[in-house]
């Protein structure tokens, strides 16, 4: 299990998991967790076999939103960013947040418009998130041989 918590283990905080797989949700109970590695190693109650715990694969853990810990100013919950307008300083619309791609270094946010733009989630290039209007202003040019998305 891959956790985008901060730190990681903080996820086993929050005790009210579901299991999310497209738009079925379903309750989930931790019996057992370990770190593997950057993941966690987890054993959910009923699950008893490789096969179970192999069909879970690709899904998403959630927890309730009135769960969540309240955010320092500047800081943000990726699901709060997805959908959003992205523009440059300049005022130029690249498009919208569809997705975050975790690398080593940084997030990478997936600019969805008239084409793909992977944009670092960083202060660096972040410049103000407009929850109100639902616009994220970032002061960022696309480097020579960005990949598609």
């Amino acid at each position: 299990m891959e956790s985008f918590t901060e730190p990681p283990e903080g996820l086993f905080e929050y005790t009210d998991w579901s299991l999310r797989r497209r738009e079925e949700r379903r309750p989930a109970h931790v019996e057992e967790a370990r770190p593997h590695g950057k993941h966690f190693a987890v054993r959910f109650a009923g699950c008893t076999d490789r096969d179970q715990a192999a069909r879970l694969a690709g899904e998403t853990i959630e927890v309730p939103r009135s769960a969540l810990k309240p955010l320092d100013a500047g800081e943000y919950y990726r699901a709060d960013l997805i959908g959003m307008s992205v523009r440059r300083e300049s005022g130029e619309l690249l498009g919208t947040v569809d997705h975050f791609i975790d690398t080593r270094s940084d997030a990478i946010m997936v600019v969805r418009g008239e084409r793909d733009f992977w944009v670092p989630a960083t202060a660096k290039h972040l410049r103000r998130v407009d929850l109100k209007d639902r616009v994220i202003w970032i002061e960022w040019q696309e480097p020579a041989g960005q990949p598609e998305a």
